[in-house]
């Protein structure tokens, strides 16, 4: 394509493919830019800026979770809250920041041009400067005088003779030298440096290592440093000069040492290392030509060898690298201590050099001194140094060998000698080996920490305390004189635990160990089971720390272990006691755990006053746990030096003190062992404790053991601490099962009775307990008490056999506890009806089972305080019952009383049948009263038919005797019980008869609507009273199974009594009626009036009972009959018809 052509120039260039402007190129506005220059003076990158932002938001956050669960719950809300207002600050700052960003790119281009403008107008500005210098400088310049001499010289001759060869030599270059003459050069440098470090130069032995290479010498001191020299001539006086320098060291621990600090010097220093050589390399030299002063300076003169002397420039030099490298080292040891100081050491570690920087001074663990001067301190407290120790690091001579005055071996001083025999002859040479190194010395400080610990504990071996320059690590050598002093400090702790005033507490194997962990020592100790505390040492600080492991290193002991250490960092003397306070704590913390665990009530005070106290003997710590069932007593778990010491106690309350203090009213030392069944009983068998008759129902004497014994197998830890939740359990419910035995033997002891302790493997037999046992049954001894001593005075005494059992129940569970009595019967009665089971065992009452096969009853009582009232008030019940039951199963043989028949049996109430099928119950109640107790009656008719051949409406019927119960009931409470029995049964028996017809009277009456009532007035006197209330019938028993039937009107008892009627009445019925006979007499003579005709009417009815054919013998009198029992119904009833209708006749009865 062809140019275009615009008023004579192209309008096209071809090269770019873009048009042209005036013939020239026209740059675009993006090539434009790209020439302007970057200016991002001032400019942060945005991303760097959010980055650092958010990672010191998250920095701020990871703080405050390690530092925030140490703190109290208001102080972790005022820190989160200044955390978060302070974060929302620099967010919307970075938010405001992100919105200017927009316009970033607009700013730079600005600043772009901004820059672009002002280079421009430097560039004006130095044109300007330059024309006017210019103008300055050639002001004042002239055109000298042509040199007409030397245009002659050299139009005549074609040169000049009078310009300085210098030029020449200046301005034409020398021809070089060709690789073959630079080889042979050097070859020839080579030999003359050979042959004279052979033959006449003094190489110290130092420096016998060293090889020549391209014209040098390269002079090499292991770990000191490796020098190349140089000679300036061929000759013997020419002297040295270095070309290079590189110091033998590594620096360890960090890589970057080396950057900081090169092995091989460069800019300043190297040039300064290199004048500073290569003066003493030619202190006995004269100055060159070339370098002699200016005119009119005077330097000093050039020292001058001695007489007899000979330069040995090679030994100054040895001896100024020497120095030289040793500063080194020194000097990057004191840099990596001020690099630990800023990395966190400052306020715990000082650095300090001395002047001529040769001694280098590191103190650690420093303290700051006490602000609170004007607090009194402790007198004991102990004032601690400012430091823990000091590490000295230090540029010294080598000491002289033993025996000899060099510092050299025999090998190397040998190697001397000769070398300056055989070059100087009899000359000396000018210097002498001078050999320093780097020595380190440890001095901790006396009383660190309140400790002084023995020499030998801080002694290290020299090759520990080295500075080596191949890993130049001062915080490794600190940190290795730290852990020595560390294990120092640890050790000396232990050795007080273990053989100071503490030791029985921590002298068991295993208590205390000294252990290493991540290279650093610690103090583990043994506090409880698995519990135990690390004590560290911080290498950094100084500061002692506990640390826990365990079920126990909880969240809760966290913030306390905090103030330990705090407050044992003030006084660390106080170690051993804080350790002792821990374990002791830390023991009534788990036994308290396993407490709470089992739910059980404990204390760690009681408010006991100090002489109380002092009966439980010394303690370092001490748990009350109550008895859930008995508040007045407590298990106490003593807490020694030695173990654990238990011992159950009862309290009193002074309610009349201020603060309701307590007291011990009894205390008794337990043997864990003997309780856990280690030995074959709990009580101790001595005299003490034999039942034998001297000491039945006295106290017994409770003999102290060391429970916290040592078992026999060996374990890593010793186990007198160690409280298993078994354990705990089983002495509790021991607990309750002595104070349960304790009452029972207080109430005992109240009566008088005498008992001893017997197995209880026979009251554990039964198969309504069987299911309440425990693992300490067996070893529970029971109570034994004789018969003859409980029983004396109760009823039926002699129905039991001597010896009766009082076992204590449910002292092991949350259930109440109970007691029971245990009493085998002399003779067997086996029960009958429908308690009386298949087994052989029944449970008539809560409290009562009975073991019929082996005559065996079991008294439970719920109430352990009232176990022996309860026990009398059953006895006597279950007793009576029991010869009740006996005597009636007996009466048909004995009496010949055919139809009584013994219907149902169960301990509580006896049933028997006493006539045909009427039958009485008989019960017993409050059998502990003073007035003996007293008994109820119920009577019945039996469901089966009878010989008497009553129908089926007739056994319906309620049994007469019903009625008469009230009276009944106190014929058993006179006399002997089987005697009172049989006097019962004769009287019912007796009364039958009459208590038959008058219910048939009765029922009669109701049918014919006539009013009359019957009604019992003793237990043998029963009256009919017509419907007037006037007139009444009275049927009395008498002796010999007689029954009276009088007019109600007159009494047997009356002053007015015919003394023949009166003596036949004077006995029967005052016996079984009681002492109200008299006096219902007397009312009856007062109240009712004689039947009229009553004479005639006994006639008619006797008569009458005659021709009905009566039976027995009848004997009519003037106020009634006495007739025999059978013939009372035909009597009875004649008499009461007769007298009814007489009554009627006059009116009295309608």
């Amino acid at each position: 394509m062809s140019s275009i052509v615009a008023n004579g120039a192209p309008s096209f260039d071809p090269l770019r493919d873009q048009p042209l402007t005036n013939g020239f190129h026209e740059p675009t506005v993006e090539e434009l830019e790209r020439e302007l220059p970057i200016v991002q003076d001032g400019q942060v990158p945005l991303g760097e800026l959010v980055s650092r932002v958010v990672q010191g938001i998250y920095a701020e956050l990871s703080e405050l979770a390690e530092t925030m669960p140490n703190m109290s719950d208001m102080a972790r809300k005022r820190t989160l809250a200044d955390w978060v207002v302070q974060t929302k600050k620099q967010v919307v700052k970075l938010y405001a920041v992100v919105k200017w960003a927009r316009d970033a790119e607009v700013v730079q281009k600005a600043m772009n041009v901004t820059a672009f403008l002002m280079d421009q107008n430097r560039q004006f500005e130095d044109a300007i400067h330059g024309l006017k210098y210019a103008r300055d400088g050639l002001d004042p310049a002239r055109l000298r005088n042509h040199d007409l001499l030397t245009a002659l010289d050299v139009l005549t001759t074609g040169s000049y003779r009078r310009l300085p060869s210098c030029i020449k030599k200046a301005v034409i270059p020398p021809t070089p030298l060709t690789d073959e003459e630079v080889a042979k050069t050097l070859a020839d440098i080579e030999d003359a440096m050979r042959y004279r470090l052979r033959m006449a130069e003094i190489v110290p032995v130092e420096m016998s290592r060293y090889r020549i290479d391209s014209g040098r010498v390269h002079f090499t001191v292991p770990r000191l440093f490796d020098v190349s020299l140089c000679a300036k001539g061929a000759q013997s006086n020419d002297g040295w000069f270095m070309v290079d320098v590189e110091f033998l060291f590594t620096v360890g621990c960090d890589q970057s040492g080396m950057q900081e600090f090169p092995r091989r010097p460069s800019g300043p220093l190297r040039r300064h290392i290199l004048d500073e050589g290569d003066a003493r390399l030619a202190f006995y030299l004269p100055l060159p030509a070339d370098q002699q002063p200016p005119p009119g300076v005077e330097i000093p003169p050039r020292p001058q060898l001695p007489e007899g002397f000979v330069d040995a420039p090679l030994v100054r030099l040895y001896n100024f690298l020497q120095m030289m490298s040793l500063s080194y080292q020194l000097e990057i040891l004191w840099f990596q201590g001020e690099r630990l100081r800023s990395l966190g050491w400052a306020d715990y570690l000082t650095v300090g050099m001395t002047n001529n920087r040769q001694t280098l001074t590191v103190a650690y663990w420093i303290r700051k001194p006490a602000s609170d001067a004007g607090r009194p301190q402790p007198q004991n407290r102990v004032r601690l140094p400012l430091l823990g120790g000091t590490l000295t690091i230090s540029i010294v001579p080598v000491q002289p060998r033993a025996g000899s005055k060099s510092s050299r071996s025999p090998k190397n001083r040998v190697l001397a000698e000769l070398q300056q025999r055989a070059k100087l002859d009899t000359a000396r040479p000018s210097d002498e080996v001078e050999s320093f190194k780097l020595q380190v010395k440890w001095q901790p400080e006396k009383g660190a920490l309140g400790v002084v610990i023995p020499v030998e504990d801080t002694a290290l071996p020299e090759s520990e305390l080295q500075v080596n320059p191949d890993d130049l690590d001062l915080e490794a050598l600190l940190r290795k004189v730290i852990t020595k002093h560390t294990e120092g400090i640890l050790k000396f702790f232990k050795n007080q635990l273990q053989h100071g005033p503490m030791r029985n507490v921590f002298s068991d194997p295993g208590e205390v160990e000294l252990i290493s962990e991540d290279g650093s020592h610690a103090l583990k100790t043994h506090l409880c089971a698995d519990e135990m505390v690390i004590v560290t040492l911080d290498p950094r600080t100084g500061r002692l720390n506990l640390r826990d492991t365990g079920d126990l290193a909880a969240a809760g002991r966290g913030s306390r272990f905090a103030l330990l250490t705090q407050t044992l960092n003030e006084n660390p003397t106080m170690l051993i006691h804080f350790l002792v306070t821990l374990k002791f704590s830390t023991i009534t913390e788990s036994v308290e755990q396993k407490a709470k665990y089992l739910g059980l009530q404990s204390y760690r005070i009681r408010n006991f006053p100090r002489e109380e106290l002092q009966k439980l003997g010394p303690a370092r710590g001490t748990l009350y746990i109550q008895l859930s069932r008995f508040p007045n007593h407590y298990l106490v778990l003593v807490i020694t030096d030695e173990g654990f010491r238990y011992a159950l106690i009862s309290v009193k309350v002074l309610r009349d003190t201020v603060h309701a203090n307590m007291i011990m009213e009894d205390l008794g030392w337990l043997e864990v062992r003997r309780i856990q069944g280690d030995e074959p009983g709990i009580f101790p068998q001595n005299a003490a404790m034999e039942a034998d008759e001297s000491s039945i129902g006295q106290r017994r004497k409770r003999a102290s053991d060391d429970i916290g014994g040592r078992s026999d197998s060996v374990q890593h830890y010793s186990p007198r601490f160690n409280l298993d939740t078994r354990t705990l359990r089983e002495l509790y419910a021991y607990c309750c099962a002595r104070v349960a035995y304790t009452k029972v033997e207080n109430q005992l002891k109240l009566r008088g009775i005498p008992y001893s302790h017997v197995s209880a493997s026979g009251g554990s037999g039964l198969p309504e307990v069987a299911h309440t046992q425990s693992s300490l049954a067996r070893s529970i001894p029971a109570l034994c008490v004789q018969s003859s001593d409980i029983l004396s005075g109760a009823p039926a005494a002699e129905a039991a056999m001597p010896n009766i059992r009082v076992i204590p129940l449910h002292w092991w569970c949350d259930e109440q506890a109970q007691v029971v009595t245990c009493v085998k019967l002399k003779y067997v009665q086996q029960p009958v009806g429908k308690r009386a089971g298949s087994s052989g065992v029944i449970r008539p009452s809560k409290r009562i089972i009975y073991d019929a096969r082996e005559a065996i009853v079991s008294f439970l009582s719920e109430d352990v305080d009232k176990c022996v009232d309860e026990f009398l008030e059953e006895w006597a019940r279950v007793s009576k019952m029991v010869v009740i039951a006996r005597e009636v199963a007996q009466m048909s043989q004995q009496k010949h009383w055919r139809d009584v028949r013994l219907l149902s049996f169960d301990l509580q109430t006896v049933e028997f049948a006493y006539a045909a099928d009427y039958t009485v119950s008989i019960t017993c109640t409050d059998q502990l009263s003073p007035s003996g107790g007293s008994y109820d009656l119920r009577f019945a008719r039996a469901a089966e038919d009878d010989a008497m051949g009553f129908d089926a409406d007739e056994r319906l019927r309620h049994n007469p005797h019903e009625a008469v119960e009230p009276f009944l009931r106190n014929v058993l409470r006179h006399g002997r019980l089987a005697v009172s029995l049989h006097r019962l049964v004769a009287l019912l028996r007796d009364t039958l008869p009459i208590v038959t017809e008058l219910e048939d009277i009765r029922h009669s009456a109701a049918e014919a609507d006539v009013p009359v009532d019957v009604l019992p007035k003793a237990a043998g006197w029963f009256r009919v009273l017509y419907g007037d209330l006037r007139h009444a019938l009275d049927f009395r028993l008498m002796t010999g199974a007689r029954i009276a039937v009088l007019d109600g009107s007159h009494s047997l008892f009356a002053p007015h009594a015919d003394a023949a009627a009166a003596a036949p009445a004077s006995g029967k019925p005052n016996s079984k009626t009681g002492s109200s006979a008299g006096g219902a007499d007397s009312d009856a003579g007062l109240l009712l009036q004689p039947i009229p005709d009553m004479k005639a009417i006994v006639l008619e009815a006797v008569k009458a009972a005659a021709e009905k054919g009566a039976r027995g013998q009848v004997a009519p009198i003037d106020v009634g009959v006495i007739c025999d029992a059978s013939a009372v119904r035909l009597v009875a009833r004649a008499l009461y018809e007769g007298a009814l209708q007489r009554l009627k006749q006059v009116g009295s009865v309608k």
